[in-house]
């Protein structure tokens, strides 16, 4: 059964990289996120000698990992070992885990172990062969689409479909960090609905805050996917552009009443409505209606 439906908002986790290559610290993460209603984890997974030049990976930068970029980019990958690990929390606590793999090896590495969904970041939607590889994986993807005009959105989308692939969700996303308030354009999961009308729609948010990521429900998005982390003073280069524990339970609150008030759309007379017509309008006026 698909994760994604228009019943109920889908809450993703965005661990990524902000386990900061400890499995001890994303199998804690997981939990948390369980603890406070995340549908679902998910995490980053590069083949870092492709991903990267050997140039970059030269370069001097020092990070709890090592002395070099290469330290720090092999560091904060986990293995098999670790992700049947992350699997097996997951299974136990009944919370969905997935990936996005930016590189074709990293597709088959996933796929191995049976995720149910690829998530293609925004980095990764203009790499057509990742698109294509991903795509006759025959695994359902999640595509984001940051640094991207509806032109763009709309060749990733046939990219994928004339590969075979299903697109279980398109993310409207801006890819600033933080999203600036006039950045975000909630109004374009709208665009992307009326463009796309047989996809399911969500939103990725790096704003400030959890104000937007409640609102997108307005719009009709079925999922919001936010960077999370334990503390946001951590190391990483993630951690300040993403949510805490607190925040996360309070958004997914938001979200949960957003979903309440937005309704069906029907017009129609509450039952608890009638007594208070009954009382406020004029007794010769009933009848009608």
């Amino acid at each position: 059964m698909s994760l994604f439906t228009f019943d109920s908002c889908t809450v993703v986790a965005e661990i990524g990289i902000n386990h900061n290559g400890s499995i001890d610290l994303a199998l804690e993460m997981i939990r948390a996120a369980h603890r406070v209603g995340c549908d679902a984890v998910k995490f980053q997974k590069r083949t870092v000698d492709v991903v990267y030049s050997a140039e970059e990976l030269d370069k001097p930068r020092k990070s709890p990992l090592g002395e070099t970029n290469g330290d720090l980019k092999r560091g904060l990958e986990f293995g098999r070992k670790d992700y049947e690990r992350i699997a097996a929390l997951c299974g136990e606590l009944g919370i969905t885990w997935y990936a996005s793999p930016w590189d074709e090896a990293s597709v088959d590495f996933l796929v191995a172990l049976d995720v149910p969904y690829l998530k293609i970041a925004s980095a990764s939607v203009t790499d057509r062969a990742l698109l294509v590889h991903a795509a006759r994986s025959r695994v359902p993807l999640l595509i984001s689409t940051g640094m991207c005009n509806l032109e763009m959105v709309e060749a990733v989308v046939e990219t994928i479909e004339d590969a075979g692939g299903e697109i279980a969700c398109l993310y409207h996303c801006t890819s600033t960090y933080p999203a600036l308030p006039e950045e975000i354009n909630l109004a374009g999961i709208s665009t992307l609905r009326e463009r796309f009308p047989h996809l399911k729609i969500g939103y990725s948010g790096h704003e400030d805050g959890i104000l937007p990521s409640i609102l997108s429900i307005a719009f009709g998005a079925v999922s919001v996917e936010r960077h999370f982390t334990l503390d946001r003073t951590m190391w990483g280069s993630d951690q300040s552009a993403s949510i805490d524990v607190a925040q996360m339970k309070e958004m997914i609150a938001g979200i949960r009443l957003a979903e309440k008030v937005r309704g069906d759309g029907v017009i129609d007379i509450y039952a608890r409505e009638r007594p208070v017509m009954e009382k406020l309008r004029r007794k010769d006026t009933l009848a009608s209606l």
